[in-house]
């Protein structure tokens, strides 16, 4: 591999930095590809010291990361010290973890990294210092936005080794959903969806199975309409459009194995609908990839952890899956 991932600081006080040393340590046993992790190199040597891993930092670019990798775990500098209180959150971190994404973004725009892999925020830290970004996700497309001056759509799949499922709402209340769905997002979720199956992970023509929003589909109208008055028209729009989307399918019946061969994405209608079944078919295994981005974007699927951060029992798999499919999806025909 001849550029590096990019990989972000996340919360200091999470178990972000943990994990990037525990996967750097197994690196080899686990066939990683290279990353240079964009942190304070201070806060990853006294946090691998506090879990008790021997690791020799290198100061790193991109261009030295791959040569460094082997013998030492890369880590870009920030210009910025964090707080070392694992478990407890500072908004005085917030500058240094967007500064981290910022870097990471800069860097694959320009060619330097392949690919962007994140470790995990508290959208809260980030609010209380003036964060207006609902999240990563929105964030990254904002500034894919800037550097290229096109729009970006960011959508969210959760891709696990048995199921991808991919939410058409994502960071906003429940109650909200109703107002916020129309057939134009369902649709350009199901085209962008497709549209990166095929140039991401190589599936020359996707099935997509689109989820209703009621129970039971609506059920004729029974149990609410938009599916007949929304998610229907957006499946046949996109139908027209040469893809191989179809229902709207009670998402009760979509998850089981059976249902799942069926398919190569479950487009569903919020947040929970989709993540639910992704993180309980396949918790440790599941990676949050962002579509329809100008790069690459992977991350765990887990959050911060603050209650278990610093003491050595977090555990990196879905790290290592999101590492692992970052190098593969910039290389879509390996």
């Amino acid at each position: 591999m001849d550029r590096p991932l990019a990989l972000t600081c996340g919360d200091p006080a999470g178990i972000g930095t943990e994990i990037a040393l525990k996967a750097w340590a197994a690196r080899d046993e686990l066939d990683l590809p290279p990353f240079l992790l964009i942190g304070d190199p201070a806060l990853v040597s006294a946090r691998a010291s506090a879990i008790g891993l021997d690791v020799v930092l290198a100061d790193a670019t991109p261009e030295t990361a791959v040569a460094a990798y082997p013998s030492s775990l890369p880590v870009m500098p920030l210009d910025i010290r964090f707080p070392d209180r694992p478990g407890n959150p500072d908004s005085a971190s917030a500058p240094g973890i967007v500064g981290s994404i910022d870097r990471a973004v800069n860097l694959v725009l320009a060619g330097r990294v392949s690919a962007v892999v994140t470790l995990p925020i508290a959208k809260a830290v980030l609010y209380g210092a003036g964060f207006a970004f609902p999240g990563h996700t929105e964030y990254l497309a904002h500034l894919a936005e800037q550097a290229t001056g096109r729009a970006a759509t960011p959508i969210m799949m959760m891709a696990g080794p048995d199921l991808r499922a991919v939410p058409v709402t994502i960071h906003i209340p429940l109650a909200e959903v109703p107002r916020r769905l129309t057939s134009d997002l369902i649709e350009r979720t199901i085209r962008i969806t497709a549209e990166d199956l095929a140039r991401r992970f190589g599936i020359a023509s996707p099935r997509l199975a689109v989820a209703g929003l009621n129970p039971h589909a609506g059920e004729g109208g029974a149990l609410g309409t938009e599916d007949d008055a929304i998610v229907g028209p957006a499946i046949e729009r996109a139908r027209a459009h040469g893809i191989d989307a179809f229902g709207p399918l009670p998402a009760d019946t979509m998850f089981h194995a059976r249902a799942r061969a069926g398919y190569d994405a479950a487009i569903c209608m919020y947040h929970d609908q989709a993540l639910i079944p992704a993180k309980a078919l396949a918790f440790d295994e599941t990676v949050n990839v962002t579509l329809g981005l100008p790069f690459v974007r992977t991350s765990p699927d887990h959050g911060t952890a603050f209650d278990i951060a610093g003491k050595g029992v977090a555990r990196p798999d879905s790290l290592v899956a999101a590492l692992k499919l970052a190098a593969r999806l910039t290389h879509p025909a390996a």
